[in-house]
């Protein structure tokens, strides 16, 4: 990886641009202090569960797959493939560990067999459970001194971050006013 060096030190990189890239607009005022909070959360955020993922040779990948297998039951394969962003490829060999280790099952559709679904097993749902808890604990201690409007305010932040023309169904769910995933049969 190469390093990033100005020659002027008093040269911001948002002001010559990058080889390729245009400058950043002046036009408006870059808000570096929300940008870097973010990261830093993300980072201490995913952080918890990745400590205990590296125990079973899982990464973020796995996380993700579990979490929303386990609270979207019976989620098609084709859906999370949307959810996640991620190539088939990609995909298929963290499903296929986590099928065959035993956290996950496949069922076929009852009504197009051609449908894989999903369900998290109860090894499945009991990690799902272990990384939502440190992960809760994180969110807890973040807002213990914050009064529930301004919980409100921080859920509200969050849902805003998220574009809202995505067709996906489970933002639909979330979006659509209920903490609760709907339930599959």
């Amino acid at each position: 990886m190469t390093d990033i060096n100005f020659s002027d030190s008093s040269a911001a990189p948002d002001s010559k641009g990058v080889e390729g890239l245009s400058p950043a607009p002046k036009s408006r005022e870059l808000r570096w202090d929300i940008i870097e909070l973010l990261f830093f959360a993300y980072r201490d955020f995913v952080g918890d569960a990745d400590h205990e993922l590296e125990a079973f040779g899982f990464g973020r990948a796995h996380h993700r797959v579990l979490h929303f297998v386990h609270r979207y039951p019976g989620l098609k394969v084709a859906d999370l493939l949307e959810v996640l962003r991620i190539t088939k490829q990609s995909l298929g060999r963290v499903l296929k560990q986590l099928l065959d280790e035993g956290y996950i099952v496949q069922k076929t559709g009852n009504n197009d067999r051609r449908q894989r679904l999903l369900y998290a097993t109860q090894k499945g749902e009991a990690l799902v459970a272990k990384l939502a808890g440190l992960q809760t604990d994180r969110i807890n201690r973040a807002i213990a001194g914050i009064d529930p409007a301004g919980v409100e305010t921080v859920r509200q932040f969050l849902r805003a971050m998220i574009d809202r023309d995505d067709p996906d169904k489970v933002l639909e769910t979330i979006f659509g006013g209920g903490d609760k995933p709907r339930e599959q049969a």
